[in-house]
């Protein structure tokens, strides 16, 4: 408990100078189910902030039987606890690899939250039309390619046909995949008629970081205007952890300095990739944005005004 508290009371520090405060209600404690601690971050979000990635998990959900992450329930009043913590008022549910193509749970969840919600699929070519009719009116926005695990729904062969079908519907293709990957697939990722968002900072191996010749493919496709980067994930590819995170930081500052008009934050809760005695801190997860955009203007387009332009926020 007492390295707990001095990691918390390390990034309060870190980021007291750049982030906006809450005053005397940071005193307050919200407990969140898959989340460490139990402070509010120092960092204030903005009217309108968006959680631009999160999953939703239960036992009633079909699962994908080749998948091979199956995390306990994480229900919709859950994260709204998790809302309530970290302030976000908008929301991006995206469908996990433990119910590959079956999005029923998906479209239930995005019920649930209604008008504020938008969600990202998981389809193979099999797809019918009547079903991606049925996503979209879900609130569906893009459909993902989770090519990092295994077990997963969807493979590189699919990609251009379904990207060809969800292009006239303003759909975004979603990855989950490496470094090496994203590198190898340059060429197609830039033919693609739709945009493009990476997961989790595009996952620049550490430690070249943003060494790794995919970041120029990446910030290339940012800066043309055909790709998007969530701010998210801190934890999935550091080498030094928390509570700074200091080698994801210095991706996730790369990216502010390159395309701040082209990211978007995401918690990534319930931390499906991280073992359940070992959540992250979701406060200090929000409390890093102050680190990697310091400038409130620049912050805020990343939670507000890039969202809805990606997502359709109204």
């Amino acid at each position: 408990m007492a390295e707990q508290d001095w990691n918390r009371r390390a990034v309060l520090a870190a980021v007291a100078g750049a982030a906006s405060t809450v005053g005397a209600t940071a005193q307050a404690q919200v407990s969140v189910p898959w989340s460490a601690g139990t402070e509010l971050p120092t960092t204030k979000a903005p009217p309108n902030a968006a959680d631009c990635h999160h999953h939703i998990y239960s036992s009633r959900f079909k699962v994908d039987p080749n998948s091979t992450l199956r995390p306990g329930d994480a229900s919709v009043g859950d994260y709204h606890l998790l809302q309530k913590r970290i302030g976000t008022s908008r929301n991006v549910v995206v469908q996990p690899s433990t119910y590959g193509i079956f999005n029923d749970g998906l479209v239930e969840a995005l019920g649930e939250f209604g008008p504020s919600a938008r969600g990202v699929a998981v389809v193979n070519a099999s797809v019918t039309d009547a079903e991606l009719k049925r996503l979209d009116g879900a609130r569906v926005r893009g459909i993902r390619f989770n090519l990092g695990n295994a077990g997963g729904a969807t493979t590189m062969d699919m990609l251009e046909p379904l990207a060809k079908r969800i292009a006239p519907m303003g759909w975004h293709v979603q990855f989950n995949m490496s470094a090496d990957m994203t590198l190898a697939a340059k060429d197609v990722l830039n033919r693609l008629p739709c945009q493009v968002v990476f997961d989790h900072l595009a996952h620049m191996p550490e430690p070249i970081g943003i060494g790794h010749p995919a970041f120029a493919v990446v910030v290339d496709l940012l800066q043309k205007g055909k790709a998007w980067v969530k701010l998210s994930g801190a934890y999935a590819d550091t080498k030094i952890g928390p509570p700074t995170y200091a080698d994801s930081t210095a991706v996730a500052k790369a990216y502010v300095q390159a395309a701040p008009e082209r990211l978007v934050w995401g918690s990534d809760w319930p931390h499906p990739s991280e073992k359940d005695n070992a959540k992250p801190d979701d406060a200090i997860l929000f409390d890093l944005l102050a680190q990697w955009a310091p400038v409130e203007a620049v912050r805020n387009r990343i939670l507000v005004d890039n969202p809805a332009t990606l997502y359709g926020f109204s």
